[in-house]
């Protein structure tokens, strides 16, 4: 009898931890497919490391959607948001086996896979959305950067954004004294770290997982990332000032395994790289509405938002200099001469 009374208290205690672990809530629960994808012929596994609630990302599934839709239910675009396949480094090793078919890279982590496609996070280059604009449309511009990985396999199809870069830091940052008493967190990214040295300012590598820590135990006071990502990831709650510097856009760059793509037949793989065309056009138009909102909703929340001086940022560009030379002859000294031109930059 005691047996079985303990037995009975045990199951007692233990039923509340299941009921509690089954009532944890999937974060992408709302983005379910409202369709069976058994059927489909083909299978393209895309990731991404961040959160849909960005529209860069959301686009995603909207690819997934319309994908299904145009090919007829023959391609399920399966869409792997939140880093479900591993940080960025791995899935690029990934893609370039083939074991992952489709990656949303970030703009910063692009150029670890082929050097020209560092070109977008080149200060001052293509630092607003309208050069964004007229670099993708613009096929003497673009058409060198979707084809800059081919030699790795790997082809650009498009991309999608998530907004202007400045500095989120934990003191305000209005001139670039103040920026030089800051420790700013950079992506892995190479272009990132040439351009701070450049800038003579300090700063710490660091994967994205381990920003909040660093951020509330101030091994790190600013980040080198953009409104939108620090206002919808709570950045913001600590980091209480951002200084606008807005030197690139930050995007999504979407790869693809080229064997993969081209293994599929002609007129889907039409279909589908018209989807991703269209959808990656309209999430733009998005992401422009997307950052008003955010910056008016951390402005709202009563973070402080400035500017250097224009001849502040003058001196970023001229620092910069070199390092557009540096990279210039990694990219092709003549393709970013064009750009540079063409923009304006």
């Amino acid at each position: 009898m005691k047996k079985v009374l303990l037995l009975l208290l045990l199951l007692g205690l233990c039923l509340p931890v299941s009921g509690m672990a089954g009532e944890k809530k999937d974060p992408l629960a709302a983005w379910q497919p409202g369709f069976d994808p058994s059927g489909a012929k083909y299978t393209y596994i895309l990731s991404n490391v961040s959160h849909p609630v960005i529209e860069g990302v959301a686009a995603g599934y909207r690819i997934r959607d319309k994908v299904w839709k145009e090919t007829n239910g023959q391609i399920y675009v399966d869409f792997r948001p939140l880093s479900q396949l591993g940080g960025e480094k791995d899935v690029i090793s990934k893609l370039k086996l083939g074991a992952v078919q489709g990656m949303l890279s970030s703009s910063v982590a692009a150029a670890n896979v082929a050097d020209r496609l560092g070109i977008v996070n080149l200060p001052y280059v293509i630092d607003t959305f309208d050069k964004l604009d007229t670099f993708r449309n613009d096929p003497e511009l673009w058409q060198p950067f979707a084809e800059g990985a081919l030699s790795k396999g790997i082809y650009v199809a498009d991309f999608t954004g998530y907004g202007p870069y400045g500095w989120a830091t934990t003191t305000p940052v209005a001139t670039l004294a103040d920026a030089k008493e800051v420790n700013f967190r950079v992506a892995q990214a190479p272009v990132n770290t040439d351009a701070y040295k450049a800038w003579g300012l300090k700063f710490t590598v660091m994967p994205w997982p381990d920003v909040p820590q660093a951020l509330q135990t101030g091994v790190i006071s600013g980040l080198d990332h953009t409104t939108i990502v620090c206002n919808i990831t709570k950045k913001f709650t600590i980091a209480k000032s951002f200084t606008e510097l807005n030197y690139a856009q930050g995007l999504f760059v979407h790869l693809i395994n080229k064997r993969w793509l081209n293994k599929l037949p002609a007129d889907l793989r039409t279909s589908f790289l018209a989807v991703i065309a269209e959808e990656s056009a309209a999430t733009r138009e998005a992401t422009r509405k997307q950052y008003d909102v955010q910056v008016a909703k951390a402005k709202e929340a009563g973070v402080q938002f400035y500017q250097l001086s224009d001849a502040e940022v003058n001196e970023l560009k001229k620092r910069a200099e070199p390092v557009l030379e540096k990279w210039g002859k990694k990219i092709g000294p003549d393709y970013l001469a064009k750009v540079r031109a063409k923009l304006g930059s």
